[in-house]
């Protein structure tokens, strides 16, 4: 079976070793030690909802509506208002999906589920500690849910130099025709929170307020050219399709930009785990004699470099309007903190000037980022406290004011076990 759903718009992509420019490479094959990525075993949200319907803990309900979408989703703690559409025909399921009939992408800190109105299959991806990601279907038979990992045919499917030769996420902004499909001749961008937002979002709807920033959203090609006259400011959707069929009539715009900003985020901390676990393997292969422990840590700190520069939104684009969107997605997505005495939450949006009002991003808290190897997670808290405390203003974060370092600082200090050790000392 081949991994239907996510393609494109949110891909998923591995098997490459194509350098990108300023970041540290090294020759990764996941088929070989220490990774054996397709003979590992998940230890994820999707494995441990699997053992829960193996030991008959929990049992999925079926809708002829939707299948087991709304049960998925409450299974997984996916928030419904997380919702975003796709229209661009960029999935293997095109014959589904169109302007009237997007696909839609629900999310949380951890997983991503794309489900296709009429179509008997959800794909699901999720951040996984030793699989950096790990992929699944779920056929949604009436009678029961059949939910399969998916490794060869799907990691094949989706081979591209985007995620630097590891399993990962991305979003895709594309120029799509008005029936959603592609000239592969036409630009399309990879979309994180660097991107300036005239390059976000073609081939995906989008819903709430921006102003007089533009973006490709809604927006189709006519005469050649990406036609996005009256396609920004949207409320909802309901005079492009019937969106009864859909959880929300939104694809909003707040949790669109969080999407791209995580799916970059995980990706980044993937491919640093993944650089660090095959530094420590071909270390422990050679006598003690041949390991420069201190070229190792070079490499170490290059490589948590590249994740403390995505956390601490390092070159993240600036928005010059003010960005409204669903109170339902602020309200859920800000109500999980965690939250200091003062009730700050690096979750709390700015949307602005920028996306978060202190520039450091929860995914600090998240499993993928507590689970790291050891001696990268704990350099990359290093370089953090260092960015934070002012130690060393020639690492590129003069874009944190020092109100901002201090703020995020006392989050921190307050709300995370790697860094109230000093407040307690």
């Amino acid at each position: 079976m081949k991994c239907p759903v996510f393609l494109a718009s949110l891909l998923l992509f591995a098997f490459t070793t194509t350098p990108v420019a300023g970041q540290f490479t090294a020759e990764i094959d996941i088929e070989e030690a220490p990774f054996l990525y397709s003979e590992t075993a998940g230890e994820n949200r999707v494995t441990r909802l699997l053992n829960r319907l193996k030991n008959k803990e929990i049992e999925l309900q079926y809708t002829r509506e939707r299948g087991y979408l709304e049960s998925l989703l409450a299974a997984l703690e996916i928030p419904a208002s997380s919702q975003t559409l796709v229209f661009s025909k960029t999935s293997m399921q095109v014959r589904y999906i169109s302007r009237r009939n997007p696909r839609a992408v629900y999310f949380n800190d951890d997983t991503y589920l794309a489900w296709v109105n009429g179509s008997s299959l959800v794909g699901i991806s999720t951040a996984d500690p030793l699989l950096g990601a790990a992929f699944y279907t779920v056929d949604m038979a009436p009678w029961r849910a059949k939910v399969e990992r998916q490794n060869y045919d799907c990691l094949a499917c989706h081979a591209t130099s985007l995620t630097q030769g590891m399993p990962g996420h991305t979003v895709r902004s594309v120029m799509p025709a008005y029936d959603g499909s592609l000239d592969p001749q036409l630009e399309s961008f990879i979309t994180s929170d660097t991107s300036p937002l005239s390059q976000r979002w073609g081939g995906w709807y989008v819903t709430g307020i921006h102003g007089d920033m533009q973006h490709m959203g809604n927006a189709f090609i006519r005469g050649g050219q990406l036609d996005t006259n009256g396609t920004g400011n949207r409320m909802n959707l309901r005079d492009e399709f019937d969106t009864s069929n859909y959880l929300s009539p939104y694809s909003d715009i707040t949790a669109l930009m969080v999407l791209e900003h995580q799916t970059q985020m995980h990706n980044a901390m993937s491919r640093a785990n993944f650089f660090t676990r095959q530094i420590r393997y071909d270390a422990d292969t050679l006598d003690v004699g041949q390991v420069d422990e201190a070229e190792m840590q070079v490499q170490l700190g290059m490589i948590a470099k590249e994740v403390v520069d995505r956390m601490l939104f390092r070159d993240e684009a600036k928005l010059t309007a003010h960005i409204r969107g669903s109170v339902v997605f602020a309200e859920d997505f800000q109500s999980r903190g965690p939250h200091d005495s003062q009730g700050r939450s690096l979750r709390d949006f700015d949307l602005r000037t920028r996306l978060f009002q202190y520039p450091c991003s929860y995914l600090i808290y998240s499993d993928a980022f507590t689970t790291l190897e050891p001696s990268l997670k704990a350099e990359i808290v290093r370089q953090i406290k260092a960015v934070l405390a002012g130690d060393h203003p020639s690492t590129g974060h003069d874009h944190l004011s020092a109100t901002d370092r201090a703020n995020v600082l006392g989050i921190l200090s307050e709300t995370h076990p790697d860094f109230t050790a000093d407040t307690a000392e």
